[in-house]
């Protein structure tokens, strides 16, 4: 687990089971207000990652990719906050990401978990945790996380402490 800044993470996941269990890491931990960027390649395992957060958020229903529909909306039995999960990927443009509610997404009440994030970058908060997936190896893959303001910097310091207890 090289650690490049307090703000950043480099991790490499040796299985989709692996990168489950690191995806519900983090979503334990998300509040509302946070949004989560996931880029990288098609199969790089950015939807299995988003799949754990919704497990460890709490997700009454599985997260699955929202390809066709752009935005799957969950909610969980212990509170009425909502965890918005979006695929960008047909989305070029700001009137495309307007045509998703993305200002309601991104009111600070819900969580917004964004898979082809760079497709919407200049609509999304500047403040963020941008985590891109490579793949190493038809099993291995490359996370490397970026904590992009002060929420984001201790998220990632509470993700190394609850994923390597350091």
């Amino acid at each position: 687990m090289p650690i490049i800044r307090d703000e950043q993470l480099d991790i490499i996941s040796y299985s989709a089971d692996q990168t489950m269990r690191l995806g519900a890491r983090l979503g334990a931990l998300l509040l509302p207000g946070d949004v989560i960027c996931l880029s990288g390649d098609m199969g790089a395992g950015k939807t299995v990652f988003a799949s754990g957060i919704g497990k460890g958020w709490g997700a009454s229903t599985p997260l699955t990719s929202p390809t066709f529909n752009l935005v799957h909306v969950h909610r969980r039995k212990k509170d009425t906050t909502k965890l918005y999960h979006l695929d960008c990927y047909r989305l070029s443009s700001v009137m495309d990401a307007e045509s998703i509610d993305l200002d309601d997404i991104l009111s600070g009440k819900s969580i917004a978990l964004f898979e082809w994030p760079e497709h919407i970058r200049d609509n999304l908060p500047a403040q963020r945790l941008w985590i891109e997936f490579r793949i190493s190896e038809p099993t291995r893959r490359n996370f490397v996380f970026e904590g992009i303001g002060e929420r984001y910097e201790t998220l990632i310091t509470q993700f190394r402490g609850k994923t390597f207890g350091v």
